[in-house]
């Protein structure tokens, strides 16, 4: 916990410094737009002044012709002439009230390849500026037309570029996704390291917008031409990576972990039951050899003539030690499931208990089944569960109590309720008691129970479980069993 905890302070703070950085280094372009904006602010006062100055010269250039079409003095001719010929740069023509070209000078050919009229691209291009209106000596008036200077124009163009690549450069450098906009958030103005053809969806570009405005501040910055405008960014996909990456490597490691203590836990319990399984069957292999004397003593004694009686209980006994062994022998390989009366089996084996304990200990049994109902069972193994939960049950109540057992059935399962009134226990070791080891007797070793489970769950495919239990009251353990059909 240690280790992840300082992993994501770390990574946090790594996250923060870059952020940061990257926010520092969005606010210097804005800034180098806003300085930008400010020298196309002074070109723009400029090239106001330059549209100033050749608006006079095309009302001096005016004038002369004006001048020149009613004079005959020669002086005067020569003057205007002067005035006239010595514009070589600003495009002008002249137009008659019926839009007749009658004069022009400076006119791109290579644009205009037929200008006798004002009309069409001609009309269009002449029209950004205000005419000036003149009349001749004979009462005729024309308008004069004209066009930004050629130098103005290409000193326009030039700026025009140069603001844009200066805005492509500034954005392109970037390492993180940039948009320009205007003010109203409308219409993009610049971007960067963003798909431009979905921008020009508004839906998409309306949800990128706020997705930038959520993770970072915009930036307002005034971009001369176009007013003011909005700078929005995102995060880096590296500063993304970097976010989410600790989670990411702290889920495979979680997972890596999970992974493994399943596979511990999954050899644990296969140790366990090999041990298991040894023990039993190493049980069963010393218990035969005994058996097998005890049995020809059953015999010699019967040979003897001894008292019918003593030898009947002790064949009894003997008989229940091979049953024993028998058991012992089934434990690591899959038994085979019968079907059996359940009234039968349980009456066999409370019969068997009640000859073993205190009259003190009473046995009370109630069938709430029909005759004859059937169950999937191995019958020796389950008076082996039968037997572990009636002697706890003997223990918890010090061999004076009551012992009920009752049986009910549904449509496929039969359902055994066991009830003692002993001590009872807490909630708490409802499930600690089917653990192997577990008791809370000063003798034992812990594995009645853990046997029963396994007997009942892996063999009979069955349930076991304390249904209740109550200190100084009493414990309910219930079995489940599958019905034969």
């Amino acid at each position: 916990m240690l280790i992840v905890f300082f992993s994501l302070l770390y990574t946090d703070k790594l996250v923060r410094k870059i952020a940061e950085e990257e926010r520092q280094k969005v606010e210097l372009w804005a800034d180098a737009i806003q300085n930008r904006a400010k020298l196309l602010t002074y070109t723009e006062s400029l090239f106001k002044s330059l549209a100033e100055e050749e608006r006079s010269r095309v009302e001096i250039w005016a004038d002369a012709t004006r001048l020149l079409a009613g004079t005959e003095d020669e002086k005067t001719i020569n003057f205007c002439l002067k005035v006239i010929t010595s514009n070589n740069n600003i495009p002008v023509i002249i137009v008659d009230k019926s839009g007749a070209i009658n004069a022009s000078i400076n006119i791109d050919s290579t644009r205009y390849t037929q200008y006798s009229r004002f009309e069409g691209t001609l009309r269009d291009d002449f029209s950004r500026r205000p005419p000036i209106v003149f009349d001749d000596n004979f009462g005729n008036q024309y308008s004069i037309r004209y066009m930004d200077s050629r130098l103005t124009e290409e000193l326009k163009y030039n700026l025009n570029l140069l603001v844009e690549s200066f805005l492509s450069e500034v954005i392109n450098s970037a390492s993180v996704p940039v948009l320009v906009t205007d003010s109203l958030e409308q219409t993009v103005i610049a971007s960067g390291n963003i798909d431009t053809a979905k921008i020009k969806d508004n839906t998409y570009l309306k949800s990128l917008v706020g997705d930038m405005q959520s993770q970072n501040t915009p930036i307002d910055v005034h971009i001369a031409g176009r007013g003011s405008a909005k700078i929005f960014y995102k995060d880096s996909y590296i500063l993304q990576q970097l976010r989410y990456y600790p989670y990411i490597q702290f889920g495979v490691i979680g997972l890596f972990i999970i992974v493994g203590y399943m596979m511990f836990s999954f050899s644990r319990r296969a140790e366990q039951n090999m041990v298991w399984v040894g023990m039993a069957k190493e049980t069963a292999h010393q218990l035969g050899t005994p058996l097998s004397s005890l049995i020809a003593w059953i015999e010699y004694f019967r040979l003897k003539d001894i008292d019918s009686e003593i030898v009947d209980e002790m064949e009894k006994d003997v008989k229940r030690l091979e049953t024993i062994t028998d058991r012992f022998s089934k434990i690591g390989a899959t038994p085979k499931l019968d079907a059996e009366d359940i009234s039968m089996v349980l009456t066999d084996a409370i019969d068997y208990m009640k000859a073993r304990v205190s009259s003190k200990v009473q046995f009370n049994m109630h069938f709430n089944t029909p005759t004859g109902t059937q169950a999937l069972l191995n019958k020796p193994l389950f008076e082996w569960v039968i037997e572990n939960l009636t002697r706890n049950a003997i223990d918890a109540m010090d061999g004076t109590g009551s012992i009920t057992v009752e049986v009910r059935d549904s449509m496929h399962q039969i359902t055994i309720d066991i009830t003692d009134t002993g001590k009872g226990m807490p909630k708490s070791m409802f499930k600690a008691i089917f653990e192997p080891g577990y008791t809370s007797k000063r003798r034992g070793w812990g594995l009645g129970l853990s046997l029963s489970k396994r007997i009942m769950e892996e063999y009979h495919k069955g349930k076991i479980s304390v249904k209740r239990s109550e200190i100084g009251k009493g414990t309910t353990f219930r079995l489940i069993l599958n019905k034969a059909v």
